[in-house]
């Protein structure tokens, strides 16, 4: 979408260039902070929830897997990791105003109107893949652990088991925001239900490379991942078809 200088509708407000990266760093640093906020009493039950994580997790694994440590502070680096990504996960609703309030200046004055619903459905997305991805990881450990079990014993090194916890999770949050991005840009005029249809075969072979970038290699993960995707871009679409009929028909 392009403006003009005249654009009386326009949302700009002719911030420098160092003007905006002021505000982003501003942005940035809020952002922290409320991540920060919520993160200390996650802190400090570290251990009830890590429990619950490992108990849920792990719960339908046989035999039974074992979590260690192999460095003397690992542990006090694990509770860190635990704190900053439930703060993240619970700044989230913050986290996601901030950002549209910082998007909002350079969009027209009829498009500001949307930034506080998107950063809530960003926020309800986002939580929505989070607990998605809490009823798969069960499933996927299953079929890792009992991939060799009657060869090799299931002993998970607590850093790196931690590691994929948060990166299956945190991946199915950001890949829940799809139809929130076609909403908009379907608003916008960017993309339309038909560049989406046009595009299905592509997007199936993007979305399966993503699933096996991001999860672990075995097809089972690569699955779990792909086929949410997959409906998601089809919501996407139909989503697309209502916001271009409706504008077609404020016309």
């Amino acid at each position: 979408m392009t403006k003009t200088a005249n654009d009386d509708d326009s949302g700009s407000n002719g911030m420098p260039l160092i003007a905006h990266i002021r505000e982003l760093r501003s942005v940035l640093i809020r952002c922290g902070v409320a991540v920060i906020l919520c993160a200390i009493p996650c802190g400090i039950y570290w251990k009830q929830i890590f429990d619950f994580i490992v108990s849920h997790s792990l719960q339908l694994c046989q035999p039974v897997v074992r979590i260690i440590y192999t460095a003397p502070a690992e542990t006090v680096m694990l509770s860190i990791k635990i704190a900053l990504v439930c703060g993240l996960i619970l700044a989230s609703p913050v986290v996601f105003l901030f950002i549209w309030g910082f998007i909002s200046p350079a969009l027209y004055k009829k498009e500001k109107i949307w930034a506080l619903p998107t950063a809530l459905a960003s926020t309800v997305c986002f939580l929505s893949g989070m607990v998605f991805s809490y009823y798969v990881l069960p499933l996927t450990l299953k079929f890792l652990t009992e991939f060799a079990a009657d060869t090799l014993d299931a002993f998970f090194k607590i850093d790196e088991y931690f590691s994929f916890l948060i990166k299956i999770s945190l991946s199915f949050g950001f890949a829940f925001q799809l139809p929130v991005a076609a909403f908009l840009f379907s608003k916008f005029g960017w993309i339309d239900h038909k560049f989406l249809l046009r595009n299905f075969r592509y997007a199936i072979v993007l979305i399966f490379i993503a699933a096996a970038i991001i999860t672990p290699p075995d097809v089972l993960s690569q699955i779990l991942l792909a086929l949410p995707l997959l409906v998601l871009y089809a919501i996407s679409i139909l989503i697309s078809f209502f916001v271009g009929r409706k504008k077609c028909q404020a016309e």
